[in-house]
């Protein structure tokens, strides 16, 4: 199961539209529900009145999810079969809760979008499907569900298809694909339907157990954070230091050189260690230790890379960022920025554009953006960092800021080329 390739995917759309129905109809049909927590659900559907087993209860863990009937907060979700790994992120549908969505899309490979048939593209939709495009995921997934309730209508379903595919056009998503499905009633989730012989293409399972996500990693570009430097307290290892992190990009191997960040040093690879012990290559995703031939001042926040190939080295930065605070953000506020495993303090110089996700309409007078709200600012940081455009890579390419009074985090942001 260790070599099992790993696919993280996150589920968006409009209240109502089935997302944690689906998540429980792809885990009750792909057998990976204990018996015991498919008796609890069945008991709480039978108390609340329900005609059916409301698969929903799966990932709808809060009370006050349960009691509303929607999702809250994002709820992971873990499962396996024999061809992929998976981690699913349940993500809430409705506005206010529009920065867990981003939390939730965050890390993942791919975003599996939900429009109710009978509804169609709303707001929620659209908005999803260009935060989506904002984070870079590379793989878009639609799922028009409830076509039960349409009567398994095709002439619906190319219609719903044909208004977001000229949306998404105005987008970067270099994959999109489309599947009618029934969350409730199971159809083309996990097998085949029956009721819709129209449809030519694959179930959800399968179309996510096939995606291709190796080569959306940036393995070009070597990028190692260093997170830790390792100094065990034994007789044995009194020489010993390494430096623990995870690899954001690039491939490092054993005898290569490296330059270290910001002293401009350079040494060879001596090893690479990993949980499984000694590598000859590490490359992203993986958590490793590297020790280098030379004996040279290195702390957390610093990086590995190649001598001709290295990030951006920056106080001044510019960033599309999503505000996640109830508090307003205005030109002037200071802030603190976590970018990898750096922190800085930051001042937040300008808000350039205030960006309508429906219109994708870019707002240059507004000063300021509200809760939810996707802008543009310029900022500068106390130390520089060292980073690449988000669109290069995802991790050194994005940050979060942090109030400094109350520790909560209130933006989530993407870096730019400053201009």
């Amino acid at each position: 199961m260790s070599q099992i390739d790993l696919l993280r995917f996150a589920t968006a759309g409009s209240v109502d539209d089935g997302k944690s129905t689906l998540i429980g109809r792809l885990l009750y049909d792909s057998k990976q529900i204990f018996e015991d927590q498919l008796e609890a659900i069945e008991r709480t559907s039978l108390a609340r009145g329900d005609e059916y087993v409301d698969l929903a209860l799966l990932t709808d863990g809060l009370r006050a999810e349960r009691e509303q009937g929607i999702t809250i907060d994002v709820a992971y979700r873990y499962f396996s079969t024999p061809k992929r790994k998976f981690i699913i992120a349940d993500s809430p549908g409705h506005v206010q809760h529009t920065r867990n969505m981003v939390t939730g899309c965050s890390t993942a490979d791919l975003v599996l979008i939900l429009v109710d048939a009978r509804n169609g593209v709303t707001e929620q939709t659209r908005r999803h499907a260009f935060i989506a495009s904002l984070l870079r995921i590379p793989h878009l997934v639609v799922c028009i569900n409830k076509m039960d309730l349409v009567g398994w209508s095709r002439d619906r379903f190319q219609e719903i298809r044909s208004e977001l595919e000229s949306f998404v056009a105005r987008l970067q998503i270099p994959d999109l694909t489309f599947i009618p499905i029934s969350a409730l009633q199971g159809d083309n989730v996990v097998d085949r339907s029956t009721s819709m012989s129209w449809y030519e293409g694959s179930s959800l399972l399968h179309h996510l157990e096939d995606v291709h996500i190796a080569s959306d990693r940036n393995l070009i570009d070597l990028r190692f954070p260093i997170q830790l430097v390792m100094r065990p307290r034994s007789n044995q290892l009194h020489d010993y230091r390494g430096y623990a992190g995870q690899m954001a990009a690039g491939i490092l191997g054993v005898g290569d050189e490296v330059m270290v960040l910001p002293s401009g040093f350079v040494s060879k690879v001596e090893s690479i260690e990993s949980y499984d012990g000694q590598v000859q290559q590490a490359f992203p995703p993986m958590s490793v230790v590297v020790r280098l031939a030379d004996d040279l001042d290195i702390s957390r926040g610093d990086m590995l890379c190649r001598a001709h190939n290295k990030p951006n080295i920056s106080q001044d930065l510019s960033a599309m960022i999503c505000w996640m605070s109830e508090k307003p953000l205005e030109e002037g506020m200071k802030l603190s920025i976590k970018h990898n495993s750096t922190w800085a303090k930051t001042l937040v110089q300008e808000v350039r554009y205030r960006l309508d996700v429906n219109t994708l309409h870019r707002d240059n007078s507004s000063k300021q953006l509200a809760l939810n709200d996707v802008g543009r600012i310029n900022m500068r940081t106390t130390s520089p960092l060292f980073y690449d455009e988000y669109r290069l890579n995802r991790t050194t390419g994005s940050f979060i800021l942090v109030d400094d009074q109350t520790q909560v985090t209130v933006a989530a942001g993407m870096l730019l080329t400053h201009t």
